[in-house]
């Protein structure tokens, strides 16, 4: 398979391997509205760096292990909480977090993994991982004001993990890590969830986070290799860039576009990478 982007096109945003904050093998990654670039850390930490990439800060600290996060239209920040089995949310302008759930009607979240604010339909879709090559449900949807909500769509999924909504918002994309593909869940006229169906699949090894171009491609981190793969709108799979070194990238799970430019938390490393794609990332929420 042909690689569309050189190494080159990669280089470190920030590195925290060193120094009085240290960013502890980042895996959820989300742009503010101001650029800054945050990220979460395996001890609970909330990080925040400066647009320039010039500092770094610790916002808040959930104690646990953080996985996805996302921002709405007000700025705040939902994140997934791997070891509060919990999704929170983070007021940035008073840093007060509180759990915004555990869960609703369909009982408990067993692995919050990924945040996808839909704030045309007011709501937050969070996949549930389920468990480690342990097929299960699926996607929750919650109601961004009140928190209610419950299971959204119940249908098994290999490790449901990275997510994002089409340019139209009618389909919701979901990694599935052990089944090597992608799914999409097409969104009802009335906000219920249709059946899925395979995008692409065949992806080496273990897919883990996505992001839309505003052209509609869909960019696909993989955890293992270190590598990222662009899927056309009609589901060609391409090569986008790889580190058969896993320096640049190690470890690649979630993903967020500025611009032009697609930002990669690394969770083997102490870094996050920003690659010059060359296409504007589509809006989000």
């Amino acid at each position: 398979m042909t690689t569309l982007l050189p190494i080159d096109r990669a280089s470190v945003f920030f590195d925290a391997t060193l120094g009085p904050i240290r960013l502890k093998h980042p895996e959820g990654l989300a742009v503010a509205a101001d650029g800054a670039v945050w990220c979460g850390g395996d001890g609970g930490e909330i990080y925040r760096i400066a647009p320039d990439g010039s500092a770094i800060e610790v916002v808040a600290n959930s104690g646990g292990f953080t996985l996805g996060m996302a921002f709405d239209r007000r700025g705040r920040l939902y994140t997934c909480d791997l070891g509060r089995k919990a999704v929170l949310r983070l007021d940035p302008t008073t840093r007060k977090l509180e759990t915004f759930t555990t869960g609703g009607e369909g009982g408990d979240i067993k692995i919050p993994n990924y945040p996808v604010v839909d704030a045309d339909r007011n709501c937050l879709y969070v996949s549930d991982s389920h468990g480690f090559n342990i097929p299960g449900p699926g996607v929750w949807r919650f109601d961004l004001d009140t928190g209610k909500g419950g299971l959204w769509y119940d249908g098994t999924m290999n490790f449901a993990n990275g997510m994002a909504l089409s340019l139209d918002r009618t389909w919701l994309y979901v990694v599935e890590t052990f089944g090597r593909r992608v799914s999409r869940i097409p969104i009802r006229a009335d906000g219920s969830a249709g059946e899925a169906e395979i995008f692409v699949e065949g992806i080496e090894r273990l897919p883990d986070g996505l992001a839309f171009d505003v052209l509609g491609n869909l960019y696909i981190s993989c955890y293992e290799p270190s590598r990222l793969y662009r899927a056309t709108p009609g589901g060609r799979l391409d090569l986008l860039i790889d580190d058969p070194e896993a320096h640049t990238f190690c470890h690649p799970t979630n993903r967020a576009f500025r611009g032009a430019d697609l930002f990669t938390a690394n969770l083997g490393r102490w870094h996050i990478t920003r690659i010059e794609v060359g296409i504007e990332g589509a809006p989000l929420l």
